[in-house]
């Protein structure tokens, strides 16, 4: 972790602390989408409020990654139960 803030301000030649400003700033609206899609997941929200507040690219990706799992989960379920 420490190159990659030391190579960070190298680069950006922003001072520590402000990439570690930008780092937290980041890291805590990735863990925000991911709850809300999680939310929208479980239906506890709505498809149009999870696109009204991240937008329809964050959902239909969430969508098609949430189908592909539930395709590799039946296609291993049929490998088990198969002689």
């Amino acid at each position: 972790m420490t190159s990659y803030l030391e190579q960070l301000v190298r680069e950006t030649g922003k001072s520590e602390a402000e990439v570690l400003a930008l780092a937290i700033e980041t890291g805590l609206r990735q863990l925000w989408r991911e709850h809300l899609l999680g939310r929208y997941l479980r239906g506890q929200i709505s498809r149009q409020e999870a696109i009204d507040t991240l937008g329809v690219d964050w959902v239909e990706l969430v969508e098609r990654q949430h189908r592909a799992m539930g395709e590799d989960v039946e296609w291993g379920l049929q490998q088990t139960s198969s002689p």
